[in-house]
């Protein structure tokens, strides 16, 4: 029988390396008429239906304020052949310069946000902010899609996730087991 002796301890500050949730994702604002874009790996989906999302955006970051003031954003999802654009774009920050400029991204306007669309993801999720009582302990803003794009040129693209050590890893091999949902057939 195995024991917790078997096993071994994972230090606490690495756990998120344990199971980040999905995509890297970029988010996009719109503030005093500036474009804005971050790199962002810590964010979830709430719930699916209405969608609720959810995402740690700090005062550490360029983004905070315009996200605060406006109550809007994009996220966006790039796909793998973006990593080294979407690691560049975390590097820096939109205080000292134009991060749509500099990595050649095309912003597009939305219909529901001021905020704009990154042209090059894969998908563009225009989103108000649906609740900020978690903003002040956590830094967690609750996000409400409002409109949601994908691009069809890029069919089934694989997604970036990051390990949480400067490490990637890009969607593999689909494993199709809708049949086996059976609880859950109202989502597929």
């Amino acid at each position: 029988m195995i024991t917790v002796k078997d096993l071994q301890a994972h230090p606490l500050d690495r756990v998120h390396r344990l199971i980040e949730p999905g995509p890297v994702i970029l988010l996009s604002t719109r503030y005093r008429g500036r474009d804005n874009v971050m790199t962002n790996g810590f964010h979830m989906m709430v719930r699916h239906s209405p969608p609720l999302m959810a995402c740690v955006v700090g005062t550490w970051d360029h983004s905070y304020r315009a996200l605060v003031e406006t109550g809007e954003c994009v996220v966006s999802v790039p796909a793998a052949d973006m990593a080294a654009t979407v690691v560049d774009i975390g590097n820096c920050s939109g205080a000292d310069l134009d991060k749509f400029e500099r990595f050649d991204l095309t912003a597009v306007p939305g219909e529901a946000v001021e905020a704009p669309l990154v042209a090059e993801c894969w998908a563009n999720i225009e989103c108000r902010v649906a609740d900020t009582s978690l903003v002040a302990a956590y830094h967690l803003f609750l996000l409400e899609p409002l409109r949601a794009w994908t691009d069809p040129s890029q069919r089934d693209p694989q997604l970036l996730h990051h390990r949480g050590d400067g490490t990637f890893a890009r969607d593999g091999h689909i494993i199709d087991l809708k049949d086996r949902m059976t609880k859950w057939q109202y989502l597929l």
